[in-house]
């Protein structure tokens, strides 16, 4: 089955070259122009999509060449509600994959797959002529030639207007415009990427100026034109792939243990999103979904305990290193956390959700607040990027996967623990080095990891189990005690 859809993936030399600011005012100018718009980030990052829907209003959710192959890639993509135009952000320099040398999961490598025009963003600022054999090196490095226009950052009207017709008769690539210098325009950095969109002061306001700007100096017809170009993407039959997207649609009837899912109702899956936990790929929340679970959203910041009538909780990433003493200050919370979880309630954590666990955590400035004690060791800041990439991760025993199965997940923290956990093993793609990891049982799964489900949705349907069996138990009035 083909379906054709206007799409432009916004790509860069390196990083910093400003391609979140650039991709923002871009869907906010053709949102001004009356269009549907729909944004993708290409790779694991979290937070450029928190800007994107702060454009829109709506999920932008990630595409990323290693979690998912081409089949699934273009499943997903065309998942996505119908919109007049889809922008996709890619991530780091447009050639930069696995370990930063392979191509394999770079932006090109989702352009490729998803047969993706591209729009170069050059930072310009300090260039003259040099321009010229940079791109010439980029376009010989496109053999799929999606390469269709590029855009000068930071640089002025004058010299946009002598540099663009050399660049179109010297290598026959449109320059579709620039982005002048503007002081005022900044997104600020931290440790983990980008600061926040709600950190950031009138960031809908200079996005805003930004998009007028655009429309003053950057050609949106060509970029139209550029994106309704792209060729119609077949969808392909699910059959053999062990990670295609359908696989992720078995539900509860398939089970071995339909009665238990069959039993009380869809489990209730309590998800912490608030200012400190708030990574989440979207796919991975419509996933639990589809497998029964029904997710209620609650902040560990700001309600006294956890909802009622949870099956099973998931705790992910973010920055609750940045909120100590507000997370030790609400000690109901992290009590209610600690008692469901001593009782067994099923539960996942990831990153922040994990530190969140432990006893204590210790921040970069040295002071130490108490966590919910679920994990009987201490969080710290290291002060230098402890682990950092794409791992493949695998149970030493089987649970929440299949034996010899694993599941895909990225690895981004500054922070160690004194107990990061060993019942599972992490190898990374490029080196093959390997570590031991992740604390679990057959209904918990805590660890430094961002998991993406879809790389294999056994997890999921494992998790939503374990809460289906959790509320039968419940109804029935069974004890919860579990030994961790």
């Amino acid at each position: 089955m083909e379906r054709k859809c206007a799409r432009v993936l916004i790509a860069a030399v390196k990083s910093g070259s400003g391609k979140t600011f650039f991709t923002c005012a871009l869907l906010e100018a053709l949102k001004r122009r009356g269009l549907q718009v729909s944004a993708f980030k290409c790779g694991p990052d979290y937070i450029d999509p928190m800007f994107h829907k702060t454009v829109l209003g709506v999920p932008s959710r990630n595409l990323d060449p290693f979690f998912s192959d081409e089949p699934q890639l273009r499943e997903l993509f065309l998942q996505e509600p119908v919109s007049q135009i889809a922008v996709l952000e890619g991530a780091m320099g447009l050639y930069d994959g696995l370990g930063g040398i392979r191509q394999e999961g770079s932006a090109y490598h989702l352009a490729d797959a998803l047969k993706c025009p591209i729009l170069l963003v050059v930072d310009a600022r300090g260039m003259g002529r040099s321009l010229i054999p940079m791109l010439a090196g980029f376009l010989a490095y496109d053999t799929g030639k999606w390469i269709k226009g590029v855009i000068l950052n930071r640089t002025s009207a004058s010299f946009f207007s002598s540099i663009a017709p050399v660049i179109r008769q010297e290598l026959s690539i449109p320059v579709v415009g620039y982005i002048p210098v503007q002081k005022d325009f900044k997104l600020e950095s931290r440790h983990l990427g980008l600061k926040m969109p709600h950190e950031i002061q009138d960031l809908k306001e200079q996005i805003g100026q930004a998009a007028g700007i655009l429309e003053e100096t950057v050609n949106l017809d060509k970029i139209l034109e550029i994106a309704e170009g792209a060729e119609a993407l077949e969808t392909e039959a699910p059959e053999e792939s062990e990670r295609n997207t359908v696989d992720s649609e078995r539900n509860a009837e398939e089970s071995e243990d339909a009665e238990v899912f069959a039993s009380g109702g869809r489990a209730v899956i309590g998800v912490a999103r608030d200012e400190a936990f708030c990574f989440y790929y979207e796919d991975n929340l419509h996933l639990l979904e589809k497998m029964g679970a029904r997710l209620v959203f609650f902040s560990p910041l700001h309600d006294k305990e956890l909802p009622e009538g949870l099956d099973g909780i998931l705790l992910g990433g973010g920055y609750p290193e940045l909120y100590g003493a507000e997370l030790e200050a609400n000690g109901s919370m992290r009590e209610s956390i600690r008692q469901a979880i001593a009782g067994g309630l099923p539960s996942v954590a990831e990153c922040g959700g994990f530190l969140y666990l432990h006893e204590k955590l210790r921040d970069r400035e040295g002071g130490e607040y108490a966590m919910c004690g679920v994990i009987p060791a201490s969080c710290y800041d290291t002060g230098k990027l402890v682990r950092f990439g794409y791992v493949t991760i695998e149970e030493k025993t089987p649970a929440f996967l299949e034996k010899s199965e694993t599941i895909r997940a990225h690895e981004f923290h500054y922070y160690d623990s004194t107990d990061n956990g060993a019942d599972c093993r992490a190898v990374k793609p490029v080196t093959g080095k390997a570590w031991d990891c992740i604390h679990r049982t057959p209904k918990s799964w805590w660890g430094f990891a961002h998991l993406y489900y879809p790389s294999n949705p056994c997890f999921a349907e494992h998790f939503v189990r374990e809460a289906a069996r959790y509320r039968k138990k419940d109804e029935n009035g069974n004890s919860q005690n579990y030994k961790f």
